[in-house]
């Protein structure tokens, strides 16, 4: 990972055209090419980036970050404070809480609580950034990964974005489609998620573990 420390202007050119006046800010380069541009306010969410592939061209007081569509970051930096990198090898990834590992454990075992002839590859199919938690075949065996949540919200949708960009690189694998399924979606993560084109499922933990609920209904 690289962290420069540095006073720029950037300007988004794209879909949409965005301008960040000239300030000091945090440049982050990942491993993965992604850049992102953060302010010392707004916690761990960045004012613009560019997620992968993308390839970063630096000259002279500039940098373009351009992806694959041909969108463009481009920073312009009048001064530069620090400049460092880190190696921080593979992450092991997020310890699930006991619901969720139990949650994917079960979906791991019902595969068709995803979709009609889904079935299971591989619990834990490990990328370069971390372990989707389950790979799947739809009926037509097309790649399905499936990023499993107890409450669904953007965050799982970005992580979800970033193993299917991934995921697509591999022609053994590709196109891989994505699937969010958790016990309750925010209607923002809804959203995003129908944008970048992966289905969102809404499981029921207990019909998964058998339970079936005695309660009185109308209908």
């Amino acid at each position: 990972m690289r962290l420069v420390i540095a006073k720029c202007s950037v300007d988004y050119v794209g879909r949409l055209s965005a301008h960040l006046p000239l300030a000091t800010r945090l440049l982050m380069v990942k491993a993965d090419g992604s850049v992102s541009i953060h302010a010392d306010d707004r916690a761990y969410k960045p004012l613009n980036w560019m997620s992968p592939p993308c390839r970063l061209e630096e000259a002279p007081g500039v940098w373009r970050v351009v992806n694959k569509a041909g969108e463009e970051l481009r920073i312009t930096l009048e001064e530069i404070f620090q400049d460092t990198s880190y190696e921080l090898g593979v992450d092991p990834g997020l310890r699930k809480d006991g619901v969720e590992a139990h949650l994917q454990e079960l979906l791991a075992a019902n595969p068709g609580a995803l979709g009609e002839g889904f079935t299971l590859v591989r619990r834990e199919y490990m990328t370069a950034i971390g372990p989707v938690d389950l790979l799947c075949r739809d009926a037509n065996s097309g790649s399905v990964a499936v990023e499993v949540k107890r409450r669904g919200d953007i965050d799982g949708v970005e992580q979800l974005t970033r193993y299917l960009e991934l995921m697509n690189r591999d022609p053994l694998l590709s196109p891989v489609v994505g699937v969010f399924a958790a016990q309750e979606i925010k209607p923002q993560a809804r959203v995003l998620a129908t944008d970048r084109g992966i289905r969102c499922v809404v499981v029921d933990y207990d019909k998964l573990r058998g339970i079936v609920k005695d309660e009185l209904t109308l209908f």
